[in-house]
């Protein structure tokens, strides 16, 4: 039963972020699914969390708190800490079986507020009582149905370890985004889209550039057609947040959506966040500015 569970929670999660991305809301993670007239819930008011079915725990969370150097071990693995300081409690205890077991668990991590980074399957492989920390590493989908005495050990070292510092690029990625999405009301600045599959974190500064910071005031909120415009230079933004669409493409005739998505836009003024502390810095706003200018 708890086998299956986990199996069944891994093909559901798979199904919601293929519809929403792999940063998920945690009132759908709290509502879970049903296995056999059982509601399974995949996190709750703990870190360490085991739905009453099954015996043990199915997912870790943890709430991220400054940058990624507390989060990792020195070979780029996840750190976890204890339940409380007491290694012999219950969920500790669970925790610490599934490393013989070699049971796989759903890892959490909340990126904003109510919304978390999921990742699967996740190995607990080592404890470590006397910081009170597991090490977790993260695996392919395929380890959950592979035989111990087929897997070699130095390939799943190397194949974990790999797997498990990607984290810090989609936690990088992720967090700009949620962070951009919510300033913003979750709508496009410039269209007022609403639907967050279809919106992106655009960058104004690219993040390959010195002044590419990650912060809110270096984003805008765009829906993708409107994304991938700004970054091809067809629509620009002045430094006082009025949106200009290049010459030639104003110049151009051609269907509805060049005309209503785009054209209509020429001189109107970007859609602000309501805290004008994440307003789009002038500053950056001007060197992408003159970038759009020049591509004209």
């Amino acid at each position: 039963m708890d086998d299956q569970i986990r199996l069944a929670a891994f093909d559901w999660l798979d199904k919601q972020t293929s519809i929403h991305g792999d940063v998920l809301p945690r009132e759908l993670l709290a509502q879970g699914f049903y296995q056999k007239g059982e509601r399974i819930t995949l996190l709750g008011p703990q870190g360490i969390w085991k739905p009453r079915v099954m015996e043990y725990p199915l997912s870790i969370t943890t709430i991220q708190s400054g940058i990624y150097a507390d989060m990792h071990t020195p070979d780029g693995f996840l750190k976890y800490k204890y339940r409380g300081t007491d290694p012999n409690h219950p969920d500790n205890i669970g925790l610490r079986k599934l490393i013989s077991l070699r049971k796989p668990l759903i890892y959490f991590l909340s990126i904003v507020k109510g919304r978390y980074l999921v990742t699967w399957p996740v190995y607990i492989i080592n404890d470590n009582i006397k910081d009170l920390v597991f090490t977790v590493a993260v695996d392919d989908i395929k380890s959950v149905k592979q035989e111990i005495d087929k897997v070699e050990a130095e390939a799943e070292y190397y194949r974990r370890s790999y797997l498990t510092a990607n984290i810090q690029i989609r936690v990088h990625q992720r967090s700009f985004r949620e962070r951009v999405l919510l300033a913003y009301q979750h709508q496009c600045a410039l269209c007022k889209l609403k639907h967050i599959e279809l919106l992106d974190a655009a960058h104004i500064i690219t993040d390959k550039d010195e002044e590419g910071d990650p912060i809110i005031q270096n984003g805008l909120a765009l829906c993708k057609i409107h994304h991938a415009a700004f970054d091809n230079n067809f629509i620009g933004i002045s430094p006082d947040y009025i949106i200009k669409i290049r010459a030639d493409v104003l110049a151009e005739s051609d269907g509805p959506m060049l005309r209503y998505g785009i054209q209509s836009l020429n001189n109107s003024k970007l859609i602000l966040p309501p805290n004008r502390l994440h307003w789009p810095d002038r500053e950056r706003l001007d060197i992408r500015y003159s970038d759009f200018l020049k591509a004209g």
